[in-house]
């Protein structure tokens, strides 16, 4: 009985190691293969070049993404005003060959309530400029210079969402590339106009610091301008109140505005460059600044205070200590419970051999704790490539999550006994796992890991935090105290021998709690379908329950025997095959927009929301979360739910916005960094004139009415 149980257990766990190995390959390279053109739902974005002599060196050669928004969508400009994040873009190109700064067209200013941006809609070209020096080889490159673009915009409506491209172009070093020039002439067209002398500064114009306001003189503008009321645009973000009312008007050919300083201003610049426009028409000058900027707060009574963590940054010894106990705790978490249940059956298969009990501690700690140095090396590697990634990022991919609930299935219906894998693996690979059995324990560490590593931040969210801000050396001896501190209470259990002999000796007992573990894994599939619904909506669930389905018959056609058991087989694969063509691209599929609110109380998180709301008078509490993360739903069905905290969040008039990370998203990842934290659940409280207050990712009620009570 005990060997029919451990060749049941064997065989999920070598299939874990080859899943796991495909997910942590599939992160790196989720992107899809670059090309010219990348489609969103709200944006189409094309690179383009124009070379009409070449490119050559010392030939003009110019790059441009171009953006066509859906209507109401827009993207930013440079300074994207209230809110609201600049289009960025990462160039890779041969060696000799280096591009220059965005020559950005005359924005719009947009108008959100008592908030304005300024940005772009309907359709814009970015331009860039090529340097092509005489180092570059054009032999070396087949006469072609290859170009590779990883572009980043933000696109907003009411709601915004965070988009990335990859775009790739190959450009003829002799003839020319000019099927763009029309577009290109139109961003040059709407670019505006220099006014500079051979300083670089525009003469006799300035902007006087004037207590809580900025007055601005400009001379020399054209004389078709005068008496005209102009649109001012400042390439310095966060130093003028965006949306305010202010004056304007001409002294002859003098040109003066009085403007109010920005209540969350964060720049002084010595020198200001600003964009005067009119009729489409823009004029760009650098104004000298006079006079000393006011201190930061003091142009206001009330100013939003910059993101700061609730508590002092912790040392390397603390976080070392919290990675450790954290990781212990993390064996107490539901989604762990499956794998630890077998764990546990492994000990007691082992019980009367104490070198095997030995061998299977080690193997499974060695698999936990190299599991968790491997996925904190790849998201540092990713993080140092400029990905924006988090803690359980595994589980943002719609492909990670399907091909676990796979796995899990096929475990449950293992251990449900529909099936033996002995019955379709051949017997040289049983041969070699009857002979290392320590290969087993090593993939149940790893799946463990896979499972639980999501579940860490509610325990070491300042370890993990910190992780971030350190050498990768130290960091990672963050990752690896995770892993052991995971596994010690199992390595501990394995080498003393007092607890093999409280173990139960095996019998008939354990092919029933063999069959009772597969309600846990049919458990876990509940929840990775619901995680998956998160993602990808109720067609990508669907979908995924029909595959599910589809798989499982399959496998009960498998153990049919004779004849009926190829064509039944046969079959089924078939129609498995169908569904897969016919509904897999639903399980990929996201949904329109991943940062929606799940109830009428709580609105979806966005850039500059926290802002806006603050700047109406209302104290914001933000509630960053995931699907896939357990501790979040706890708290939101809990504490967030509880009558006595809802009636004080609408005694106090606190606007909730809810971000959702149960898909990757840079923006959010960027505004948890700021926060000190790489994971979810995260709990902050923003009110004007303090800095934010986060709070503990364990939420209870008498903590959040205690920071309520201080509002």
């Amino acid at each position: 009985m005990a060997m029919t149980f451990s060749k049941t257990l064997q065989r999920p766990l070598t299939a874990a190691l080859l899943m796991f190995a495909s997910l942590l390959g599939g992160a790196a390279n989720a992107q899809s293969p670059a090309k010219a053109v990348v489609s969103t739902a709200q944006v189409r974005a094309e690179l383009m070049a124009h070379a009409p002599e070449g490119a050559d060196a010392g030939k003009t050669v110019w790059l441009g993404l171009q953006l066509t928004h859906q209507k109401d969508w827009h993207t930013y400009w440079k300074n994207s005003g209230d809110s609201g994040l600049p289009t960025t873009l990462q160039w890779t190109l041969p060696s000799g060959v280096t591009a220059g700064d965005i020559a950005w067209p005359l924005p719009k200013k947009i108008p959100i309530g008592n908030l304005a941006n300024y940005g772009f809609d309907g359709t814009v070209l970015l331009p860039v400029p090529l340097t092509i020096t005489p180092d570059f080889k054009a032999a070396a490159a087949n006469n072609t210079i290859e170009v590779k673009l990883k572009a980043n915009w933000l696109v907003c409506r009411q709601e915004c969402i965070p988009e990335e491209g990859e775009f790739a172009l190959t450009i003829p070093v002799k003839g020319s590339t000019a099927i763009s020039s029309a577009a290109f002439t139109t961003a040059w067209a709407a670019q505006p106009r220099p006014m500079l002398d051979h300083a670089g500064v525009l003469p006799d114009s300035s902007v006087q610091i004037d207590g809580s306001k900025i007055k601005l003189t400009v001379r020399g503008l054209p004389a078709a301008l005068r008496g005209k009321t102009l649109d001012f645009f400042p390439e310095t973000p966060e130093v003028i109140e965006t949306a305010a009312h202010w004056t304007q008007g001409w002294s002859g050919e003098v040109w003066n505005a009085q403007v109010p300083l920005s209540q969350q201003r964060s720049n002084a610049p010595s020198v200001m460059p600003v964009v005067l426009a009119v009729d489409g028409q823009g004029y760009r000058a650098e104004l000298k600044v006079l006079g000393n900027w006011p201190a930061a707060g003091a142009t206001a009574p009330t100013v939003i205070a910059p993101p700061a963590p609730a508590q002092p940054p912790i040392t390397l010894l603390a976080a070392l200590i919290g990675a450790l106990l954290g990781g212990m705790l993390l064996n107490l978490m539901p989604c762990v419970f499956p794998i630890l249940a077998i764990k546990v059956m492994s000990f007691t298969r082992h019980a009367n051999d104490q070198r095997g009990h030995r061998v299977s501690g080690l193997a499974y700690s060695a698999g936990v704790v190299l599991s968790f140095l491997a996925l904190g090396a790849l998201m540092l590697a990713l993080r140092s490539a400029g990905e924006q990634l988090g803690w359980g990022f595994q589980l943002q991919s719609p492909a990670t999550v399907a091909a676990l609930a796979a796995l899990f299935t096929v475990m449950g219906l293992n251990l449900a006994g529909l099936f033996e894998f002995g019955q379709f693996l051949p017997s040289r690979v049983l041969l070699v796992e009857a002979k290392n059995p320590a290969i087993n324990a090593f993939l149940s560490g790893v799946l463990a890991v896979a499972i639980a590593s999501p579940c860490t931040a509610p325990f070491m969210g300042a370890s993990l935090g910190l992780a971030l801000a350190l050498p990768a050396a130290q960091a990672l001896l963050i990752f690896t105290m995770i892993g052991v501190g995971m596994a010690l209470p199992y390595l501990a259990a394995s080498l003393v021998p007092a607890v093999a002999r409280m173990l139960p000796r095996p019998g008939a007992w354990m092919d029933t709690f063999r069959r009772a573990m597969a309600f846990p894994m049919f458990a876990t599939v509940v929840w990775l379908v619901w995680v998956l619904g998160q993602q990808s909506g109720i067609d990508g669930a669907g979908a995924l329950l029909a595959l599910l389905v589809a798989l499982s018959a399959v496998l009960w056609a498998l153990t049919l025997r004779g004849r009926s058991r190829l064509i039944v087989a046969t079959i089924m694969v078939v129609i498995g095959a169908l569904l897969l063509l016919g509904i897999g691209q639903n399980v990929l599929k996201p949904v329109p927009s991943n940062n929606t609110a799940s109830s009428e109380n709580w609105q979806p998180w966005a850039p500059g929301r926290v802002e806006q709301a603050l700047t109406a008078g209302t104290p914001v509490f933000v509630d960053f979360t995931a699907a896939w993360c357990v501790t979040c739903q706890y708290n939101k069905k809990t504490t967030l739910a509880n009558a006595d905290v809802l009636a004080d969040l609408a005694a106090k008039k606190v606007t909730l916005l809810r971000a959702d990370w149960t898909r990757r998203d840079p923006v959010i990842s960027a505004a948890l960094a700021q926060l000190g934290r790489n994971g979810v659940p995260v709990y902050v409280v923003y009110q004007n004139g303090k800095a934010p207050v986060v709070m503990s990712e364990i939420l209870s009620v008498a903590d959040v009415r205690a920071v309520l009570r201080a509002l």
